[in-house]
């Protein structure tokens, strides 16, 4: 099967996990490639492997793989003797995903505390800023733990 030739269900489904990306505030062009990479039987794609399958520019592939590479939620190889790039998703980007937001939340949870130093927790500002911060450290301590519980998990398994 070449990359143009997907069973039609399989490229509605990855349309709609691609809407529901977008819709929690992933762009689309990389909410496709993602998908479509997550989808793929085959365990690697290069850019016009991609953009064959979904129908678009490479430049619209080389946009997208700009946006997914830094944070880890696909990556880029060079298979040795080969000119193209491969890129993939990792069977745990998942957990790479929210460790990131762990750590989105230590970093909100520091300039939060700096707030408060600012406005002080008598103002209303401060309450506000009181009362996230104690959220943020909630938030930030369960996912820990949570992380940590997965991957005993998975270790187990």
């Amino acid at each position: 099967m070449s990359a143009r030739e997907v069973p039609e269900e399989v490229q509605r489904y990855v349309e709609r996990f691609a809407g529901v990306l977008t819709s929690t505030g992933l762009p689309r062009m990389p909410a496709l490639v993602f998908v479509c990479l997550y989808t793929s039987e085959a365990d690697s794609m290069t850019a016009a492997e991609l953009a064959a399958r979904l129908d678009v520019s490479l430049a619209a592939i080389s946009a997208a793989v700009r946006f997914l590479t830094p944070p880890g939620i696909i990556t880029r190889e060079r298979p040795a003797g080969q000119r193209q790039d491969r890129f993939r998703v990792d069977a745990d980007v998942w957990l790479t995903i929210m460790r990131q937001r762990d750590v989105a939340l230590a970093k909100w949870e520091e300039q939060i505390r700096a707030g408060l130093e600012v406005t002080g927790r008598d103002s209303a500002a401060g309450r506000r800023l009181a009362e996230s911060l104690e959220f943020f450290e909630f938030m930030h301590t369960e996912l820990t733990g949570m992380l940590a519980r997965w991957e005993a998990r998975k270790a187990r398994h």
